[in-house]
């Protein structure tokens, strides 16, 4: 029972929209309403304001990171185990994509699962970090970067990690990054996907 608390707390912690609320204190309109509808960072990025988009992409790096941490430090007390810390990453990356307080309309993803990425693992992170830059650096197309990060996850996990669950959460994360990059692939593909502002 415990297990599912820290699981359901872990969405929850997902379903807090930065972008949302960092728009309403800046006074700027709900991302879901201009640029590509998408309530993250790149999108508020959009707007002109890059403190807004700043603390829009920390807060939701931070609460992967806190979900993964909630897990791994207070789980094992409750009996939790591997897999528990492991649906903790992905709970908290479910509440990012289909918010309950915000009418289940979350963004792609990306920030909270690079989060829950260093938490289960460093290594993991920093080598979808390098293939996010690597993609990124070259043509200012952040989609690109997220696609690359999300197709080198799971090799990262394996290398690293291991098959396990930590290993298969990550693999469904990056299936759902892929997947909700479906529009953005489509304008990569006839060349009318935008550059980061």
């Amino acid at each position: 029972m415990a297990s599912c608390g820290i699981v359901a707390l872990a969405y929850l912690i997902g379903s807090v929209s930065f972008a949302v609320i960092v728009s309403r204190i800046f006074a700027l309109p709900d991302p879901r309403s201009y640029g590509s509808g998408n309530p993250g960072a790149t999108n508020v990025l959009r707007s002109g304001k890059r403190a807004a988009a700043a603390l829009t992409l920390t807060g939701d790096l931070f609460k992967g990171v806190l979900a993964v941490w909630i897990a791994k430090h207070f789980g094992p007390e409750l009996g939790a185990n591997e897999s528990v810390v492991a649906l903790a990453g992905l709970g908290v990356f479910l509440g990012h994509l289909y918010p309950v307080f915000f009418r289940f309309r979350g963004g792609k993803g990306v920030a909270t699962a690079a989060g829950v990425l260093f938490s289960f693992s460093v290594p993991v992170g920093l080598s979808v970090l390098v293939a996010w830059v690597a993609a990124f650096a070259g043509t200012r197309v952040s989609s690109l970067g997220a696609l690359a990060a999300s197709l080198a996850a799971p090799f990262a996990a394996w290398y690293f990690l291991g098959w396990g669950p930590v290993m298969a959460v990550i693999l469904l994360m990056s299936v759902l990054l892929i997947w909700r990059h479906r529009a953005n692939i489509r304008r990569l593909a006839t060349k009318t996907e935008e550059e980061v502002v």
